[in-house]
């Protein structure tokens, strides 16, 4: 018999592997966006498999997810049969492409935390998501390699892409907060041992991007105000667009395969 302790830290996990499954998804959907519209063909094949890493990192958690859950919804059922309230994504995810200095720096803010966030994960005391962080945090070493180089290539290079850096950064900058405001789902996970209380990464995710920032002679934004809700299934007017675009076909063809 499952005791109450149990029920509340299953619980918990499921709505956190459904944070990591649906961050992964939307984000990587996002970025497929770029798909034969990158600035040069290098770009744009690069986009798409950082795309198909994310989600892949996202059918793992959302596939956990499923099983956890006990009812029968498999990973494609939690990706595309559910409506944007019941998603858990960081709003940051979800935000629109802009140009491509706003994705470049979109993905630098979310590698970082998502590098920290791994590497914390493989010292998890629940095996398979030790398993999977070990796996993802592979993927994830090289998309902030990549994006904060490009970062330091745009802010530090001509005038105009310093411009667009500099837009990008005070756009996004305010949805970044949403990465450490731990809640009860946090807590549980954290007394178990399962996951880090993500307020725990915010020093060393503030020293990294401070670094790269500085390098790259851009200037982080002066407030601490924080987007928050996407993670409980509050979201920005983005989210909702987005899922009838990822979500068409299996609504309007129930249970197609090819």
């Amino acid at each position: 018999m499952i005791g109450a302790d149990d029920k509340i830290v299953n619980d918990a996990l499921f709505e956190w592997l459904l944070r990591r499954g649906d961050t992964a998804l939307v984000l990587g959907h996002r970025v497929s966006e770029w798909c034969g519209h990158g600035p040069v063909l290098e770009e744009d094949i690069a986009l798409a498999n950082i795309a198909l890493d994310l989600i892949g990192q996202a059918r793992m958690w959302l596939s956990f997810a499923g099983e956890l859950e006990g009812r029968g919804r498999g990973e494609n059922d939690l990706a595309y049969l559910r409506d944007a309230w019941d998603f858990r994504n960081l709003l940051l995810a979800e935000q629109p492409n802009g140009d491509f200095g706003k994705t470049v720096m979109r993905q630098f803010l979310f590698d970082v935390f998502n590098v920290l966030m791994l590497r914390a994960l493989e010292k998890s005391t629940d095996d398979r998501i030790a398993a999977i962080a070990a796996k993802a945090l592979k993927e994830a070493d090289y998309h902030l390699d990549r994006s904060a180089d490009l970062a330091i290539r745009l802010g530090d290079g001509t005038p105009e892409s310093h411009r667009r850096m500099q837009e990008a950064l005070d756009s996004l900058w305010s949805y970044t907060g949403e990465m450490f405001a731990a809640d009860a789902v946090d807590a549980a996970l954290a007394s178990a041992g399962i996951a880090p209380d993500p307020a725990s990464l915010q020093a060393e995710w503030r020293k990294i991007v401070d670094g790269v920032l500085t390098e790259a002679t851009l200037t982080v934004p002066d407030s601490d105000f924080a987007h928050t809700g996407g993670v409980t299934g509050r979201h920005s007017e983005h989210l909702g667009h987005l899922l009838a675009e990822m979500q068409f076909l299996q609504r309007a063809y129930p249970g197609a395969t090819w």
